[in-house]
């Protein structure tokens, strides 16, 4: 649990601490770990993901309990999607949706920006579709620091303009735009929360995963996009589930928007391939492929403010080196 804790508000209080919570992406790397620890807290959850990244065995711990119900489901469909909640909801509403489904490969959506419209964006347009048509409250929404594009300095809530580099950041703040507008018309209130690279057990993308992934193929030598010198806040998966459930019975707002990060650092690229060939590798030459960017889209540096956060009694318990050598251990 985050340092902050968790608090209750009087405000909340007709928001029972024990509702029932729809997940979707939720045999995915995120969805799945906050699957696990609202099942903990004691909801009621139910889970749909349509499986392109999504694995059954991220569910192990959950299948088994009777407070859990998943199904395969791509939430695109809508029209299955609300038959399959008005069945779900026979035994009581939905309070919240945690809208975890999106593409989280910003390469495959560099290659093909359909994906990222597909998955990113018209995943949260037919969720909003389905949450007003069971007149379901509450959304929580995982954004992501792409939607900032390229600014010097540290990144706040209220930096801007906001020009995304990438697909996947383009149809994030599209996705934003569409949520706020559903707080005019039907939805009663939204966390946006704007992640940062994300990493732990159960990754299905990213920078380690990839790593260990090609030293699993060529033990003798790592192939690193760019010149190393890239540079991003970590999060480990556990204290971003901290944080969003932390601001879930916490944050103000209509909506609440707010970045979530390790409190100050960032890693470098050249510091996680030396730490994961060191780690499952250690004879493995690093050869980096030159220029300042890993790929087309890549946000090479930025840092964020989370004094907006830190103001309500969280921070993270990790610093982002530390979080980068948890994760590794844990993907070996």
């Amino acid at each position: 649990m985050g340092a902050g804790g968790f608090v209750f508000v009087p405000e909340l209080s007709g928001k029972s601490m024990n509702g029932t919570c729809l997940v979707t992406g939720a045999a995915g790397f995120i969805g799945s770990h906050l699957v696990d620890r609202l099942l903990g807290l004691g909801h009621q959850v139910i889970g749909v993901d349509n499986m392109v990244l999504g694995r059954r065995e991220n569910l192990a711990q959950a299948l088994p309990n009777k407070q859990f119900s998943f199904r395969e489901l791509d939430v695109n469909e809508a029209a299955a999607g609300i038959a399959f909640l008005r069945e779900e909801t026979a035994r009581g509403p939905i309070e919240t949706v945690w809208h975890m489904a999106a593409n989280s490969d910003i390469q495959a959506g560099g290659r093909d920006p359909d994906v990222d419209l597909r998955l990113t964006f018209l995943t949260t347009y037919h969720t909003l579709q389905m949450m007003q048509a069971l007149n379901i409250p509450q959304l929580v929404f995982a954004s992501s620091s792409a939607i900032y594009g390229e600014h010097d300095g540290e990144l706040k809530e209220e930096t801007g303009p906001l020009f995304p580099v990438s697909n996947y950041g383009a149809m994030k703040l599209a996705s934003e735009g569409i949520i706020t507008a559903a707080l005019e018309r039907f939805l009663k209130r939204a966390w946006i929360c704007r992640f940062p690279n994300v990493i732990g057990s159960r990754a299905t993308h990213g920078v380690i995963f990839d790593f260990l992934k090609k030293l699993r193929a060529n033990p003798a030598e790592l192939e690193v996009l760019g010149d190393g010198t890239q540079e991003k806040p970590y999060l480990h998966v556990s204290e971003l589930i901290d944080a969003m459930i932390f601001l879930w019975q916490r944050g103000q707002g209509k909506p609440s928007c707010y970045n979530i990060a390790p409190e100050t650092g960032a890693t470098t690229v050249r510091y996680i391939a030396e730490a994961v060939v060191q780690a499952a590798a250690p004879r493995a030459n690093i050869r980096y492929t030159g220029g300042s960017r890993g790929w087309v889209g890549d946000v090479a540096k930025f840092r964020y403010s989370t004094t907006k956060l830190k103001s309500l009694g969280w921070s993270p318990k990790m610093t982002s080196n530390e979080a980068v050598e948890l994760a590794i251990s844990e993907n070996l």
